[in-house]
């Protein structure tokens, strides 16, 4: 069965060109020349994924993704903004609504149809990656009513796509959501007074962000940054409090996920307080290790990065490293370093 595209645009040529195209490879196409005529065509049509532009009558495409986005079964949805170049500085607006990428017009068919492929195909690995961390969350929620609930809001909610380096949240940013990792590495840092970061948590597959904004009904406490190309879930606040205010068992699973954050977070404060320079170099790369919950023995971080985790200046970093090198407990070759004598990291004297 052929994918289904709808196309939302208000000029006549440019969406019968568009829709000429994608008829031409194979698509099944719908077509809206407004705002509100495209959410009820989406809403009876359930697309693929959707195409829209964002100057429009009656309703622009930042209003046509906001009321899709409170439709559950269209949240998950591709959605793609077509726009002109003069309102390119607007697009992190929607970006950050959830649009997963924009073409700017004039684009031509191989661009489009590029897009449009490189979207459903994530969209395909996506619901591949998905399968894996809901397995896990048995393991996060006791009864089925309140893990089949949970999994239905997951696999209901839209995926982003996070780029290395790209922030995800900021500190005093209002917590208006969720996070679960589904793919990807995350930090999340604190900038001291002296400008300089401590890294306060790194988060992988299965990991939650932001649970003690949104339990604590306050701001993000640290700033969220993809440590690597990083695909993340959100599940909005109200859908959030409406489950854990449902079902107990689900609030009690996610206030104990915190408890294991704080305390993490107050061994850490004591290492960087009392342990020596080396000894929370060691304790820094095996933090990372056992992060990786894999057997490989090696990983790669950057030098300011090991830096605000372990809270040492990055000169510091580079000599301890070397020393630990020449020592035999590790190897580095650029950013990667390799565990060579785990027992000895482990039994660092202070």
């Amino acid at each position: 069965m052929s994918k289904k595209v709808l196309v939302i645009e208000d000029n006549h040529d440019i969406r019968e060109n568009i829709a000429e195209i994608l008829q031409l490879a194979g698509y099944t196409v719908f077509e809206a020349d407004n705002g509100k005529t495209g959410i009820d065509i989406a809403l009876k049509s359930k697309p693929d994924i959707i195409l829209c532009d964002i100057m429009m009558p009656e309703l622009d495409g930042y209003g046509v993704l906001f009321m899709l986005n409170k439709h559950p079964e269209m949240a998950a949805v591709p959605f793609i903004f077509l726009t002109a170049k003069a309102e390119r500085l607007d697009l992190r607006k929607g970006m950050e609504m959830g649009a997963d990428d924009y073409l700017t017009k004039p684009f031509d068919d191989m661009e489009l149809l590029n897009a449009i492929e490189t979207r459903l195909k994530k969209q395909d690995s996506v619901h591949q990656l998905y399968s894996k961390s809901l397995d896990r969350l048995q393991s996060l929620v006791a009864r089925n009513d309140g893990l089949v609930e949970l999994k239905k809001i997951i696999t209901e909610r839209k995926t982003r796509q996070f780029k290395k380096g790209q922030v995800i949240y900021y500190e005093s940013d209002k917590g208006y959501g969720l996070y679960l990792v589904i793919s990807g590495k995350v930090k999340t840092i604190k900038q001291a007074n002296d400008g300089r970061e401590l890294m306060t948590g790194m988060y992988t597959a299965d990991d939650y962000l932001g649970i003690h904004a949104i339990l604590s009904n306050e701001p993000y406490p640290d700033t969220a940054t993809a440590l690597e190309d990083s695909l993340l879930c959100l599940i909005p606040k109200d859908q959030l409090d409406e489950l854990l205010n449902q079902y107990p068992e689900v609030a009690r699973a996610f206030i104990k996920l915190l408890a294991n954050d704080i305390r993490e977070k107050e061994t850490q404060l004591l290492q960087l307080a009392y342990h020596s320079v080396r000894k929370k170099m060691a304790e820094a790369i095996l933090r990372i290790y056992r992060q990786q919950n894999a057997a490989d023995m090696s990983f790669k971080i950057a030098r300011e990065d090991l830096a605000a985790m372990a809270g040492m200046a990055t000169e510091t970093v580079s000599r301890t490293l070397a020393d630990f090198k020449d020592e035999g407990l590790i190897d580095k070759k650029g950013g990667t370093i390799s565990i060579l004598d785990l027992v000895k990291l482990e039994k660092m004297k202070n």
